[in-house]
């Protein structure tokens, strides 16, 4: 079956930190770009950061670079997602994409609150 399945979402003070992880099935991980996307409540989906099929090549929102990282381990077909200093402006729902397959994850809900 082919799907990607997110977790790691929840709440987080600003200031603080989070990784999420998308765990895909049904294809060869390693051969495809993957992409995480957030969308915030009333606002439009945006992408947030992408990963080459190999991990080498990297690249981000400008609202996020610098605080957020993306990376993937091949070997166990998953790609995450480390979120450090967090502001109240990241609380969105953040999903995984293979953009080859137009496939999405179900979303995983961050929110940063004091």
């Amino acid at each position: 079956q082919v799907q990607l399945v997110e977790s790691g979402g929840g709440l987080v003070q600003p200031g603080g930190s989070l990784r999420l992880s998308c765990a895909a099935s049904g294809f060869t991980f390693s051969y495809y770009a993957m992409r995480w996307y957030r969308q915030a409540a009333g606002k439009e989906r945006e992408l947030v950061a992408a990963i080459g099929g190999g991990g080498a090549s990297t690249n981000y929102a400008d609202s996020v670079k610098g605080r957020f990282t993306v990376s993937r381990d091949n070997a166990k077909s998953t790609v995450y997602l480390q979120m450090n200093r967090v502001t109240p402006d990241d609380t969105a729902v953040y999903y995984c994409n293979a953009p080859r397959f137009d496939l999405w994850g179900q979303g995983t809900q961050v929110t940063v609150s004091s």
